[in-house]
């Protein structure tokens, strides 16, 4: 059965040094030596990564033993730099793309891209977004969770979401600059509390705020099964109900009404949680996701779905079909490597 890993990250081997280039060391660096590959930034060491991270032809055999076929790459989130001046983040940002295109082109059974965009400068983000749709042949974009002091309901984004509907481009909203960094920083809590909470941060936002309202073709997925979202609606539907005066102040619609229109990925790391997804959300709305090549992803790409027994029919809409709907993409264009699979 054909495999689309919806959340799967890569970088290129090496990228422009913006750091020395515009004085300014918040910008993610990445050194080789000694068979190490590693990413600093702000002048400390941030993550290792390994040729899985950025070698295609390596990917390909890695996810291939798990009898992925297909994956979605998208950009790691530490590459946003939404903190930088708009024109300096596109430069990074378009080097990313262009790469990402490459790696689509030169293996086009193999890979699907999810681009990235300056969302601080909406105007260039718009910009570039177009690029990697109308010009480099991506299927859509990754965003932010938030993106600085901007949630993302603000009005100033609204432009770019309305252009990502527009476009038909998927949308694949990430998790960054977790909630808690500064005040809990020991035990992997930012990781292992703030990203969950930044997810139901992202998905309040777009509900409350009226964004899916207003974009009813806009195709956003949530990554990491929507962190906490989808576990936390029964208060968060609570809260609208008992203080609309609070809560429905830009949008009359029960906010459990838009698991319609929301995509999930997998990976949550728990049968139970991901049956319960499926229950809550329903099977056409969630799609075989891993987190691709970080320790936080699903080791075994595919495995928590195949726990849980499902039906042929059941299994296909979360290993490919909900991916092509939110890609837009035929399953045609990947039939070889089903077959092959």
């Amino acid at each position: 059965m054909l495999k689309i890993d919806t959340h799967a990250h890569i970088l290129p081997r090496d990228w422009p040094d913006l750091a020395s280039r515009f004085g300014d060391d918040r910008f993610p660096v990445m050194t080789h030596s000694g068979g190490h590959h590693r990413i600093y930034r702000g002048g400390k060491f941030f993550r290792e990564v390994w040729e899985s991270a950025f070698d295609a032809e390596h990917r390909i055999k890695d996810y291939a033993r798990f009898g992925v076929g297909v994956q979605v790459v998208s950009t790691v989130p530490v590459m946003f730099s939404y903190w930088a001046k708009g024109y300096q983040a596109l430069e990074l940002h378009a080097h990313l793309n262009d790469h990402m295109a490459g790696v689509c082109e030169a293996h086009p059974r193999h890979y699907a891209g999810i681009g990235t965009v300056p969302l601080q400068s909406p105007d260039l983000a718009i910009r570039e977004l177009e690029r990697c749709i109308n010009e480099l042949g991506l299927q859509g974009v990754q965003v932010g969770s938030h993106c600085n002091d901007w949630n993302l309901d603000a009005p100033e984004l609204f432009p770019f979401f309305e252009a990502a509907a527009d476009l038909g481009a998927a949308v694949l909203v990430h998790p960054w600059d977790m909630m808690g960094t500064d005040t809990m920083p020991k035990y992997w809590m930012p990781w292992l509390v703030g990203m969950p909470a930044e997810q139901t941060r992202a998905a309040c936002s777009l509900i409350f705020g009226g964004v899916l309202e207003r974009l009813p073709d806009l195709k956003v997925m949530l990554a990491h099964g929507g962190g906490s979202f989808p576990y936390t609606i029964g208060r968060i539907e609570h809260g609208f109900r008992m203080r609309p005066d609070l809560v429905a102040t830009d949008n009359a619609r029960n906010p459990r009404e838009y698991f319609g229109r929301l995509f999930f990925d997998s990976c949550v790391h728990d049968d139970a949680a991901l049956r319960y997804l499926l229950g809550t959300v329903g099977t056409d709305r969630v799609m075989l996701g891993t987190d691709y090549p970080f320790p936080l992803g699903e080791q075994e790409p595919g495995s928590g779905i195949e726990a849980l027994g499902l039906d042929d029919a059941s299994r296909a809409r979360l290993f490919h079909g909900t991916a092509l709907e939110w890609l837009g993409l035929p399953l045609a264009r990947y039939q070889h490597v089903a077959a092959v699979a």
